[in-house]
């Protein structure tokens, strides 16, 4: 296996005549956690789409350990911002039920086991009795990560799976998959659009710019966990340089919108 678990090299794509990708490149090593931050709109989303093979790469090449998203498309798991339960299962089928769909040979006690040592892993071993209806929104969302988790993959892509969630429960479930990375040795893929979610997560943030989107700096966190982007003054300096990146594309961004109007 490769040590890139992930990897895009001069990547281009064209969506309904409008670019979105001009010559992305970056690498995800194994076992790492990598965020990409970046503008709404700029197409952070779209990188785990190509990776996870739900959209075809048009321009340049898209890894996965080595194979084109076709061939490695089972080493990847998906965490959506919504956790996407079935309400009319209970919290274990759910739990269950990514192996169900995508290895339907192995049997159903074999897959409520994995399903139920994943919950204990996410804190809700003794809930997989519950409907989704009784769940609070961040236990749902750790159904989904337990879902995941269950199909046990080399790589978790995981689309700002915190947005919607109160800052209590965002704030909690950051360090959960923090620790859960230390003790599986997942690599992980994050989207965000928070500097102090990636500060908080990344070993490096990918930085993307505005649309045709290319990446605009790539920034190593050293500082070890846990962090506190308040309190260490490397993360604060580090927070300071993304501001800065952020201020410089939103500047670039209505340069571009007046040009376009004066033209």
């Amino acid at each position: 296996m490769t040590d890139h678990a992930i990897s895009l090299s001069e990547v281009t794509l064209t969506l309904g005549g409008s670019e979105i990708y001009r010559d992305v490149t970056f690498d995800v090593a194994a076992g790492e956690f990598v965020c990409l931050l970046g503008p709404s709109g700029c197409g952070k989303s779209t990188a785990l789409r190509l990776i996870g093979d739900l959209l075809p790469v048009q321009g340049g090449t898209v890894q996965v350990e080595g194979m084109n998203p076709a061939q490695g498309w089972e080493r990847t798991a998906f965490v959506f911002q919504s956790p996407r339960l079935l309400p009319w299962k209970t919290t274990l089928e759910n739990a269950a039920f990514g192996l169900e769909m995508r290895h339907p040979k192995i049997d159903k006690a074999a897959r409520l086991e994995r399903a139920q040592r994943e919950l204990y892993q996410v804190g809700l071993g003794n809930d997989g009795h519950k409907m989704p209806v009784m769940l609070s929104g961040g236990e749902r969302q750790r159904v989904s990560i337990a879902r995941a988790l269950a199909l046990d993959p080399h790589i978790i892509l995981m689309d700002e799976p915190f947005s919607a969630l109160d800052h209590t429960t965002r704030t909690r479930l950051r360090q959960q998959i923090v620790d859960l990375w230390s003790q599986t040795g997942k690599t992980i893929l994050f989207v965000t659009h928070d500097i102090d979610e990636a500060l908080f997560l990344a070993d490096r943030i990918v930085v993307l710019s505005n649309k045709p989107t290319r990446v605009e700096e790539i920034v190593t966190v050293t500082a070890p966990r846990p962090r506190d982007p308040e309190m260490n003054p490397e993360l604060d300096g580090l927070r300071q340089r993304l501001i800065a990146i952020f201020e410089t594309l939103e500047g670039n961004e209505l340069s571009d919108a007046e040009d376009a109007l004066a033209g």
